[in-house]
């Protein structure tokens, strides 16, 4: 997913916090928004040369890391969060990772992602109330994605009669790759952001390979299914490669909730530290009128790597009459990218 995709999606702190804020003014509902770290993504086939990283970005790749690849992907986040309806903020402080491993076939992936949040909350009126602190788990989610197409293009690099022909655009490149996401929000959290029920959580996965440096990806996002935290969200994410260490992204998403909606924007950079580690920053902010929230990311992704290819050979009638596992070998790009070609 980034230099890939990273950082974070803005969060409902619900029934704990609104009971503590109820008792001071009359309200039907509060939300507070507190934003947590997850991922921005780069470019990637399944299996790539590079660690494949989902931060600091919110979107996902359709491409998974690759068969017998573990990944984890981390980092810590701070904010502060402030509603003029409400007159209510927080300062969220926390951590999240995610744990990525591909598996059975390369279109395959297992992931689990888990966060840690506190927040300290405040009543400002004329007097100033401190609600004091809440703290917990505030996610736990498990699931897999499987990438349904892969959007194949021409090696151009071969045709040397035409120049037009070799720099033209390819239209095959307007149409993503795709890939579906399923899994389900555990409820082993804390007090200030259990669920009365465990629920399902569902995504289509898109990827468009404009250029071998540019790269949009959107999702459309289905979350808490089936519960009155029910959430819809989209995430457009555009990143750009700079070279073969440096990548930057950005992000806009939305998310509906039931009793309101909620609008981010978000950037980033990320560092290819070697071909297994890479390092992350990021910052978000809302675009809500009544409400002013920003969240600070730092965060790495490492994996280890005991991905291997089988190669098969053939006799020279064409009969195959070995096949062995070895290394994959990888050009100067395939540190960034890997796309299969025609």
């Amino acid at each position: 997913m980034s230099a890939r995709n990273y950082i974070f999606n803005f969060y409902n702190v619900k029934n704990y916090v609104d009971l503590k804020l109820m008792k001071t003014v009359k309200m039907k509902k509060i939300f507070l928004i507190i934003l947590f770290i997850t991922s921005y993504q780069v470019i990637n086939a399944q299996y790539t040369e590079v660690i494949n990283s989902k931060r600091p970005g919110f979107s996902e790749s359709p491409y998974g890391v690759g068969t017998d690849v573990i990944q984890i992907e981390g980092g810590v986040f701070f904010g502060k969060s402030n509603s003029d309806e409400t007159f209510a903020k927080t300062d969220p402080l926390g951590g999240t990772i995610f744990v990525r491993y591909g598996k059975f076939m390369e279109k395959l992936e297992f992931n689990a992602k888990v966060t840690y949040q506190k927040n300290k909350l405040e009543f400002n009126n004329v007097l100033t109330t401190d609600l004091g602190n809440v703290s917990g788990l505030s996610e736990l989610t498990v699931g897999a994605k499987y990438l349904i197409f892969q959007q194949k293009f021409a090696d151009k690099s071969k045709e040397i009669r035409s120049w037009k022909k070799r720099t033209a655009f390819d239209k095959k490149r307007l149409i993503p790759s795709v890939g579906v996401y399923a899994g389900m929000n555990l409820n082993f959290l804390g007090k200030a952001y259990k669920e009365p029920k465990m629920s399902p959580k569902a995504a289509i996965l898109l990827q468009n390979d404009f250029t071998n440096r540019f790269i949009l990806l959107t999702n459309l996002i289905a979350d808490k299914i089936g519960t009155e935290n029910r959430t819809y969200s989209y995430i457009v994410t555009a990143t750009y490669a700079i070279n073969q260490d440096w990548s930057i992204f950005g992000e806009n998403q939305g998310d509906f909730f039931k009793y309101k909606n909620d609008f981010q924007v978000g950037a980033g950079v990320a560092y290819l530290w070697n071909e297994n580690l890479q390092l992350d920053t990021s910052i978000r902010v809302n675009t809500n009128a009544n409400e002013s929230a920003f969240v600070l990311g730092l965060g790495a992704a490492w994996r280890l790597d005991r991905h291997k290819d089988k190669e098969i050979l053939r006799d020279k009638d064409g009969n195959i009459v070995k096949a062995k596992k070895r290394k994959k070998k990888g050009s100067f790009f395939s540190r960034l990218f890997k796309k299969k070609k025609k």
